[in-house]
Order: structure tokens, then C-alpha cells, then sequence
């Protein structure tokens, strides 16, 4: 391992490694604090190659209690999560300003990017794959949301973080996972592939997702065909878990995950999950192989509906042509749940669990078998809303019963992140008897919402779903 005391490193110093050159060591940065924020101090490759630390069973470089430090255009290599490695790839410790670009994270049984309580960090295309826990982690200590905060993840992608084979007690195998911080954004980033060899059965890995988080928002993010390992649940594509506050999902695409598409849960001994957004985001064919059905799943394992409360769900679109569009837990109370101007499609029953539960008005449904509607059992939408009480205003059915027409649903295959704005699987075709049967969120729900649609058009008053 090489170890520095850094006499003479001050503001606006660079250290190089010869890109193409495999140094094979361990590189650890200690109290390195000289730099300023116009000037800091920079650790690179010299060159058109990126210079390869090959850390066999150590850390790539551990960055510790250091500020105003840039570290780019590197390779870390680890021995492999089930070769001997036990550690993370990149770890940044309590450190303030640091800024990690271009770099490639791979073979660590930890995780291959790890920001641990740490302020003003930057990750930025960043290649996190073959790793165990986690292709990114973001965390700070335990009941603590302060001690992480103001982090950018951008333009990075984790594939194929199977799991830690060590790690018998929780999940393992995520793409980018955010964890008792707070300000924290997650944006033009994708996760594919991720959570294949949890070594045990329960809950599972996610894609792209939170706990115990203030303030975090996700956006224009891809995740797709993640999975858990057989016999387990989650493996979803994106997830507000236990804890989560004052946090959105928007602009983003879910498909063929092994989990639920969007997850809204609370775990017994969480702290209280409220004030939550997920909207214009789209899932297709998600949630057809673990417990988490569909493209929308509710889970609140502390069976009390205080500490699961205070969320918009609107101007999605759900689409599954194999299964179903949603599943409520059996376990699922919660408050003040809204659901408006969604989207949900389903093969036959659209809904695989409990009954739904929570305010939904001005959605359509639809099952692409059978009569056109399926609500466990239920083939008569007029009769299911106000046997249910569901897509009612002032009495009135308000709630939709209609093929939507969407111009090539089903046949996803995009994966980068920077094209979402083209993406035109889920726009309405011309004639579509969905076109203006949306509600006004501001008049009739004195919403708030944001002036753009999912491929970034202008949002209208009267738009059902995601797209136009």
C-alpha cells in the first residue's frame, strides 16, 4: 500500500499515474486538506489511458478526512468478491469537496464506489461492475441523516453487482443505493443485472433506491432486468424504502426487472416514511418473477399507516403484458396516498395482492385479456368504483376504462440514459381515446407540479400518463 504524509502537495498540485500502466498497490489518502476550492488537488492518469491500480484483496484507494481533492480518469481492480477481496473499490471517508470522474470500479466484495459520510461529493461517469454489496453506496452512521449530504451521482452505471457472498443477514447486490443522508441527487444513471447471487432467501436488492434519506431525488434514470437471487423478493428497478422523506422519482424508466417497478415500502423500525413524488416515470413487464408484482408496489411492514403516509403518485404509466399492473402487500396501510392521472395496464388482473388501498382518481385501467377490466375478479369498472369507493369525484366516476393506444409498447431495449427525451414507446397515438381525458392536478388537487412530461415536452393540463 502506498502511504503519503504529503509535505509538499499543496492547492492546484497534480499526481499522475501513467495510464496504461498496471501498478499493482493500494493507495491510501490521509488529512490531505491543502487544496482549495479553485484549485485542488488532482489525482489522475497521464495520458489517453487510464493508469490501472490492481489492489488484489485491499481497497482500491481509502480517502480519508480530506477536502478539495479531484480523483479521475483511473481503473481499480480487485481480486473479486469471491477471490479473496473483502473490501470496497473507491472508499471516501468523512471527507468534504471531493469530486471522482471517468473511473472504472471493478472484482470488490464491498462496494465499488463507496461515500461514506461525506459532504459536497461529486461521482460522475463512473463504471461500477463485478462488484458484491453494491455498484455505488452513499451512507452515513446509524439514525442520522445529516453526517451525508449534498451528493451528485451522475451519468454512471452499476451492472452486474450479483451480491456479497459473506452477507448472510441483509440484501445485497444493488446498483446505486442511498442510505441515511440527505440532498442527495441521482441523475442520468442506469443499473442492469445487479442482485443475481444474493447467497440467501429475503429481502433482496434494488436497481436504483433509498432509506432512511432526506431530500433525495432521482431522475432521468434507466433501470432494468435487475434481479434476486431464486426464491427471494425485490430485485426491482426503483425503491423508496423505509424511511424515506420529502423525496421524488421522476423521469424515469423501469422494465423487465425481476421486481416491482417503482416500490414504496416501510420496514418495522424505520424511522417515519412521508412526503414523497413519483411521477412521469414508466415500468414495463416489471415484477413477474419475485413477490414484488407489477409496475407499482406497497409494502408497510409496521402495519401502522402513521409511519407510511403522504405520497403523490401521478402521470405514470405501468404497462405488463405478463402480469399485473400493481400489488398492495397484505401488509400495506397507509395515509393519504393519491394516485391521479396514471396509466395502469395489465395482462389480466391488475392488481396481484391486497386490495388497493389510498385515493385514486382520473387513472385508467385496462387488462389486455378478457373484458378490458380485471380488478380481482371484478370485470365491471363502473360497478368496481363505487362498489370500491375508487375514481370517484363529487360522486362522479371520473376513472377511465380504455385501451390507451400507445405507439409500441412492450419491446424496450434503451439503456442510455441521455436518450430518454427520444424514447416514444409510451406516447399516444394520434387518434388515442386517452388524448385530453386527464384532470387538471392544480385545479382539482391543488398539486404543484412540474411543467414537464417524461420526454421533456410541455406539460398540459389535461394529460393522462407519462407522455403525451
Amino acid at each position: 500500500m502506498i502511504r503519503q504524509s504529503y509535505p509538499n502537495f499543496n492547492a492546484g498540485n497534480t499526481i499522475y499515474f501513467k495510464g496504461g500502466e498496471v501498478f499493482e498497490t493500494s493507495l491510501y489518502v490521509n488529512s490531505l486538506n491543502k487544496g482549495t476550492k479553485k484549485n485542488p488537488i488532482v489525482i489522475t492518469s497521464f495520458g489517453k489511458a487510464k493508469a490501472i491500480i490492481k489492489s488484489d484483496d485491499r481497497t482500491g484507494i481509502l480517502v480519508h478526512n480530506s477536502q478539495y481533492l479531484k480523483i479521475e480518469k483511473m481503473r481499480f481492480i480487485g481480486s473479486g468478491r469471491k477471490n479473496g477481496n473483502t473490501k470496497d473499490g473507491v472508499c471516501l471517508s468523512n471527507c468534504k469537496h471531493v469530486s471522482v470522474s471517468e473511473m472504472e470500479i471493478e472484482g470488490y466484495q464491498k462496494s465499488g464506489l463507496d461515500i461514506f459520510c461525506s459532504s459536497h461529493v461529486n461521482a460522475e461517469n463512473i463504471y461500477a461492475h463485478d462488484n458484491g454489496y453494491a455498484g455505488i453506496q452513499v451512507y452515513g452512521t446509524y439514525g442520522n441523516k445529516d453526517a451525508a449530504s449534498d451528493i451528485l451521482i451522475r451519468h454512471c452505471f452499476a451492472e452486474n453487482n450479483p451480491g456479497d457472498p459473506t452477507n448472510l443477514e441483509n440484501h445485497s447486490g444493488n446498483g446505486i443505493v442511498a442510505g441515511r443522508c440527505k440532498n442527495v441527487t441521482i441523475e442520468y444513471c442506469s443499473a442492469t443485472n445487479n442482485g443475481w447471487d444474493m447467497p440467501r432467501k429475503g429481502n433482496g436488492p434494488v436497481g436504483i433506491w433509498a432509506y432512511e434519506v432526506d431530500s433525495v431525488l432521482i431522475q432521468y434514470c434507466i433501470s432494468y432486468k435487475n434481479k434476486t437471487s431464486k426464491g427471494s423478493q425485490d430485485g426491482g428497478g426503483f425503491d423508496f424504502d423505509g424511511g424515506v422523506t420529502n423525496s421524488t422519482i421522476q423521469y424515469c424508466l423501469s422494465y423487465e426487472n425481476e421486481g416491482a417497478g417503482y416500490s414504496l415500502f416501510q420496514y418495522k423500525g424505520a424511522s417515519l416514511w412521508y412526503n414523497n413524488v413519483v411521477r412521469y416515470c414508466i415500468s414495463e413487464n416489471d415484477g413477474n418473477v419475485s413477490n414484488g408484482m407489477g409496475g407499482l408496489f406497497v409494502w408497510n411492514s409496521s402495519e401502522d399507516p402513521e409511519e407510511l403516509k403522504d405520497c403523490y403518485f401521478y402521470n405514470n404509466t405501468i404497462y405488463n403484458e405478463r402480469g399485473g399492473a400493481m400489488c398492495f402487500e397484505s401488509k400495506s396501510q397507509n395515509k393519504n396516498f393519491f394516485y391521479y392521472n396514471n396509466i395502469f395496464i395489465g395482462k389480466d388482473d391488475l392488481n396481484k395482492g391486497a386490495d388497493i388501498s389510498g385515493t385514486f382518481i382520473g387513472n385508467d385501467w385496462f387488462s389486455l385479456t378478457g373484458t378490458g377490466f380485471n380488478m380481482k375478479g371484478a370485470r365491471n369498472f363502473n360497478q368496481w368504483t363505487h362498489s370500491s369507493g375508487k375514481e370517484l369525484l363529487n360522486g362522479k366516476v371520473v376513472g377511465l376504462n380504455l385501451h390507451p393506444k400507445f405507439r409500441n409498447p412492450g419491446k424496450t431495449t434503451l439503456t442510455d440514459p441521455t436518450k430518454l427525451s427520444e424514447y416514444d414507446a409510451y406516447q399516444l397515438i394520434e387518434n388515442s381515446p386517452l388524448r385530453h381525458k386527464g384532470l387538471n392536478p392544480t385545479k382539482e388537487f391543488k398539486l404543484n407540479t412540474t411543467n414537464k412530461d417524461f420526454n421533456g415536452d410541455t406539460v398540459t393540463e389535461d394529460m393522462i400518463g407519462a407522455c403525451k
